[in-house]
């Protein structure tokens, strides 16, 4: 069960390793782009290219598609980057229903771990294979496995890094269950030397304005916690103006915080509390993405 391009890498692993994938549940097709045109979910295509059976249920408590989950008779269920679901269907299969989760659980529960572990500027993630029950991201773990976060990585590069990561350690983890050598343990309450459990809420518009009354390094760490999507932004000329990558400058800002200065060729900073932030790979609003040297030769203050 799973939808973006995120989960095509874990379906593929478990093909690859042999287990009979009986169907592939996924979102309906979504009208997208300026035609609208319906446009089925990377998980789809693949499982197209692949000849499985797909579910595209509208509902998950579908009579209909509860009873053609029930006749798949399916021994586990597998959750990659999907949506809730009832109790009446993680609860089906006799080895119950596993999720990836792109975090190291009980840390940044919720449905953006990868954002949020740049945006506070993580040293280290990684990911985590777990038993759904009632409260999201909270059944017992089975796996996990950490990695390092550069000082530089993007939301982008540690999905990236992710994907295959944790592809990998789902097959382990079946391996274990069918082999009966794996023991799930409950998540702790709370965490060594009383470190604070932090989230991973939804990220929305008013998460990605960028602050230039705080630190340089915030502001850096949100830029690379929002790129490639959705973007930190801020505005230029009354437009959005969306950051995707940045260099960070440490020094005592010569203009108030927000403020930019240009030499309207190779560079454009914005002033923020301790230092200046560069743009270098930038979109305004109503253009396309490029690189900040791009967009100087065009633009006049």
């Amino acid at each position: 069960m799973g939808t973006p391009e995120f989960a095509v890498a874990s379906l593929d692993a478990l093909l690859e390793a042999g287990y009979p994938v009986v169907a592939v549940v996924t979102a309906a097709d979504k009208p997208a782009g300026r035609g609208m045109k319906l446009t089925e979910s990377a998980v789809k295509k693949y499982a197209v290219e692949k000849g499985l059976l797909v579910l595209q249920p509208e509902k998950l408590k579908n009579p209909a598609f509860i009873e053609q989950l029930r006749t798949l008779k399916a021994d586990i269920q597998v959750v990659v980057a999907f949506r809730m679901l009832p109790e009446m269907v993680w609860n089906m299969p006799p080895m119950g229903t596993i999720n990836l989760h792109g975090s190291l659980l009980p840390q940044y529960r919720g449905a953006a771990p990868i954002n949020w572990a740049v945006i506070n500027g993580e040293k280290e993630t990684g990911v985590t294979t777990f038993k759904l029950q009632h409260e999201i991201d909270t059944g017992n773990i089975l796996l996990q496995e950490r990695f390092p976060v550069g000082k530089d990585d993007t939301a982008g590069d540690i999905h990236d890094k992710m994907k295959s990561i944790g592809a990998a350690l789902l097959v382990k983890t079946i391996d274990g269950l069918v082999a009966g050598t794996l023991k799930e343990q409950p998540q702790p309450a709370a965490l060594n030397e009383g470190a604070a459990l932090k989230h991973a809420p939804k990220i929305f518009t008013e998460t990605c304005k960028i602050d230039w009354g705080k630190p340089v390094d915030e502001v850096y760490n949100l830029i690379r916690g929002l790129s490639p999507f959705p973007a930190a932004f801020t505005l230029l000329n009354e437009k959005t103006f969306k950051i995707y990558h940045s260099i960070k400058e440490k020094a005592k800002p010569s203009v108030d915080p927000g403020q930019l200065l240009t030499d309207n060729k190779t560079y454009l900073k914005f002033a923020a509390a301790d230092g200046y932030i560069h743009a270098t790979e930038i979109q305004l609003e109503g253009k396309r993405k490029m690189m900040i040297e791009e967009f100087l030769r065009g633009y006049r203050p």
